[in-house]
């Protein structure tokens, strides 16, 4: 089976124990204060990101009620803690739905489909950069997010969530082609 064939759920749960794996890694404190490819963010930041807007957005979109987390204090604990929250709405939908103005009403398993575990694919990545390591994103699904992401540019930029596009070389593999769409630069070293 491929990563194309996971369900939702899975895919969630596959890029989760990914990251899982990145942040379980780290062993000292020094490293959770490393830049990261993402402007002015440390590696702690982008598990903390991770962490507090889908937590938020779940709470705002959803209505349904996740504890606090002290990702600072535990990082891998909280990403742990975490996942299993998000991975119970995935495992058991109960019909909850998401409401945001920009994606209108929506069952929240879908909703956190398409914008949240996309979030964790690409951190990855940037989480990677920061302690000095590389992270294959899969050139398949690179592709097929990059044809997507394409599609809907200008709304992307307008959301000033991503940077301005980063020029790589011609003829360059998909990963380094989204990683450029989307403002980083893959030949970022820290």
């Amino acid at each position: 089976m491929s990563v194309a064939d996971l369900s939702a759920r899975e895919q969630h749960a596959y890029d989760a124990a990914r990251f899982a794996e990145i942040v379980d890694s780290v062993r000292s404190a020094e490293d959770w204060t490393r830049p990261s490819p993402v402007a002015a963010w440390t590696a702690l930041d982008v598990v903390s990101h991770l962490i507090e807007w889908s937590r938020g957005f779940i709470q705002g979109s959803a209505g349904v009620e996740l504890a606090p987390l002290d990702v600072a204090a535990d990082p891998a604990a909280a990403w742990k803690t975490h996942t299993a929250d998000v991975q119970a709405l995935f495992d058991d939908p109960a019909g909850r739905m998401a409401s945001n103005p920009h994606m209108g009403d929506k069952p929240l398993d879908a909703t956190l489909s398409e914008i949240y575990t996309p979030d964790i694919w690409m951190h990855s990545w940037d989480l990677s950069r920061a302690l000095g390591r590389d992270f294959d994103l899969g050139s398949e699904r690179a592709a097929g997010m990059l044809a997507g992401a394409t599609a809907m540019e200008d709304a992307m930029r307008a959301s000033g969530q991503f940077g301005p596009r980063f020029e790589v070389r011609t003829g360059a593999p998909p990963q380094e082609q989204l990683l450029g769409f989307i403002g980083r630069d893959p030949y970022w070293k820290g």
